[in-house]
């Protein structure tokens, strides 16, 4: 049996199987959460994995879930990147998704969710404000934060993407500083995301997940906001699709004793 997990954000998705087949990739989602949808079902059945049998089952969850009509159930992010996190931190754990459109504060205590935050949806604290300045600058994610750790920060305090990319054009037309611009930006999303994280009670044990989760220098700035330690995680921006996966296994289990 393969138990599949699809999560379909705004800018990725990714998949995770485990069981008989394991394995993950990720791709963007383009234009249409269908159309990757089926995308994904035929990148699966070339790795040994036929959706369509009852030998795979399949949680979707993401922004583009409904759009997965194979899928065996469909379960929302929260509870998806919770049980991806629990997976990769503790019983007892923060986990802090930095996606492209929305940021989410999961916490986690004894392996369930016991509270939880999104940001606005105009929010400049994500991932894509990340991406969109670095196309400013002419560089990729990498890069801006190589440069943000080599820089001074300038000040950027706009809440939202449309302002806070006017004051970096107006940095760009000032001459200042690449490195200084990349690290006001860096900086900027870090606070933001910092002061929602803040609004609950963290526990000792935080982790990073989502698209900026492998970043050693994101993660160090947001520890400084936040005043305690978050902890990158190399395979975090798999961690709602692993956690689909999981809770496809333990979902099917659940089913099989009830039918003993």
């Amino acid at each position: 049996m393969d138990y599949i997990g699809i999560d379909i954000g705004s800018t990725a998705a990714k998949v995770v199987a485990r069981g008989d087949h394991e394995l993950e990739f990720a791709l963007p989602t383009g234009w249409s959460s269908k159309e990757t949808a089926r995308t994904i079902a035929g990148r699966l059945r070339e790795d040994g994995i036929d959706v369509s049998r009852e030998t795979a089952k399949v949680v979707a969850t993401g922004y583009g879930r409904v759009a997965v009509d194979y899928a065996d159930y469909v379960i929302t992010e929260i509870t998806c990147h919770a049980r991806g996190g629990r997976e990769m931190g503790s019983d007892d754990c923060a986990v802090i998704d930095v996606g492209g459109q929305d940021t989410k504060v999961i916490l986690i205590s004894r392996g369930v969710v016991q509270d939880f935050l999104m940001n606005d949806k105009c929010s400049a604290g994500t991932g894509k404000f990340l991406e969109i300045m670095a196309n400013r600058l002419g560089v990729d994610l990498g890069e801006l934060f190589d440069m943000a750790e080599k820089g001074e920060t300038l000040a950027i305090s706009s809440l939202c993407t449309v302002f806070a990319e006017s004051e970096v054009i107006n940095y760009i037309g000032e001459g200042r500083r690449r490195e200084d611009i990349a690290a006001g930006v860096v900086d900027s999303v870090a606070a933001k995301v910092a002061q929602l994280a803040m609004r609950k009670e963290l526990p000792d044990q935080i982790i990073l997940t989502g698209g900026l989760s492998s970043s050693r220098y994101f993660t160090k700035i947001l520890s400084q906001k936040i005043g305690k330690t978050v902890s990158p995680t190399d395979y975090g921006r798999y961690a709602g699709a692993l956690g689909a996966a999981l809770l496809a296994r333990e979902k099917t289990m659940r089913a099989a004793a009830k039918n003993r």
